[in-house]
Formats: C-alpha cells, sequence, structure tokens
C-alpha cells in the first residue's frame, strides 16, 4: 500500500460529509446536509410555482364569485313581460281564443299599473 494512502484516507475520515452525524464538543451532536440535489431544487421549484399558480386561480375565483352577486342582468325580462309572452304562446298555439286572450292580457296590464 502507498504511503500517501493511509494519509488520505485518515483526512477523509475526519472530513464531515454531506448528510452525516456529527459530534459538537461538549457532545451535542448535530445532524447536517449542505448541499440540495437537483431534486431538491426540483422541489424547490414546483413547490413555489404550485403555491403562487394556487394563490393566484384562489383570488381570481374569489373576485369573480363575489364580483357575481354585485351585478344585474341588463336585458333580463320582466315578470310582466314573461307573462305576456306566456298568453301570447298560449293563444298562438290555439288553446284560448281571442276574447279570453284580450281580457287576460288586460288582467294582467292593469294589475303592472296600480
Amino acid at each position: 500500500m502507498p504511503a500517501w494512502r493511509g494519509t488520505l484516507e485518515v483526512r477523509a475520515a475526519h472530513r464531515p460529509r454531506v448528510g452525516c452525524r456529527t459530534e459538537q464538543p461538549g457532545g451535542l451532536i448535530v445532524m447536517y446536509h449542505n448541499d440540495p440535489s437537483g431534486l431538491g431544487y426540483a422541489l424547490i421549484f414546483v413547490g413555489m410555482a404550485l403555491f403562487w399558480g394556487l394563490l393566484i386561480v384562489g383570488i381570481v375565483a374569489m373576485i369573480r364569485y363575489l364580483g357575481r352577486g354585485m351585478q344585474t342582468p341588463h336585458n333580463a325580462p320582466s315578470a310582466l313581460d314573461t307573462a305576456e309572452k306566456v298568453l301570447a304562446e298560449r293563444f298562438a298555439r290555439g288553446e284560448i281564443d281571442e276574447v279570453e286572450y284580450r281580457t287576460r292580457l288586460a288582467t294582467l296590464r292593469a294589475e303592472t299599473a296600480s
């Protein structure tokens, strides 16, 4: 065995390795890992992307949900328009005659006027 090999093994044995246990003065045992691997960096990147993505999606969803209650439809038909439309459809299908159609239409319009 070459003479230099023994000194290298002794030095390597005293050098702390990544992710190993070392005993500090006073008997304190410390566990450490100095260098994250490529997988560690990938997990950090994916985790941050998921965090920010979910945060942004959550804020947008909250704004859309809360803003929906404040909107009123601009061209929503009123109850009178809907009732008159149903009455006109019944008249067109022949379910009611002209006299009944006109009396019901007059009744609908009189109720909204008062």
